[in-house]
C-alpha cells in the first residue's frame, strides 16, 4: 500500500516588525527630541504641494527628553514635558536630525529646547 504522505504546514509569513531605530538619541540638559508631524498639503484643485515647497510643521511628538536643566543651586529642574505629548514649537527653532540616524524611518525629528515648546495639545 502506498502511504500518502503529509505535506508539512508551512508557517505563515510574519509581518516585519516595525522598524525600529538604528541609533538612539539621547538629549541632553533641556533638550527634547520630537518627530515632525507630517501634513499633506492639498489645494482645493486637487493640487498637491511637493515637501521641497511647503513649510516645515510645528506639530509634533515628543520621543525623548532630557534630565531637565541645572539651576542656579545645581537642583535639576523637572522638564514640563513627557515623552508621548503632542506639542506645537516655534517656527524657526530647533536643529534638525540627519535622516539615517534613526534606520530607514521616512519621518523627521528635530531637537528643541523645552523654551522653545510653546504649547501641549491635549
Amino acid at each position: 500500500m502506498a502511504t500518502a504522505t503529509k505535506a508539512k504546514p508551512t508557517a505563515a509569513k510574519a509581518k516585519p516588525a516595525a522598524a525600529k531605530p538604528a541609533g538612539k538619541v539621547v538629549p541632553l540638559g533641556d533638550r527634547v527630541v520630537v518627530k515632525q508631524t507630517r501634513v499633506d498639503e492639498v489645494r482645493a484643485s486637487g493640487l498637491v504641494i511637493p515637501d521641497t515647497a511647503r513649510e516645515k510643521p510645528q506639530l509634533g511628538q515628543v520621543i525623548a527628553v532630557g534630565p531637565g536643566r541645572l539651576d542656579e543651586h545645581n537642583k535639576r529642574v523637572p522638564m514640563d514635558v513627557k515623552v508621548g505629548d503632542r506639542v506645537l514649537y516655534a517656527k524657526y527653532s530647533g536643529q534638525d536630525i540627519p535622516r539615517g540616524v534613526f534606520g530607514h524611518d521616512e519621518d523627521e525629528y528635530i531637537v528643541l529646547k523645552e523654551s522653545d515648546i510653546l504649547a501641549k495639545l491635549a
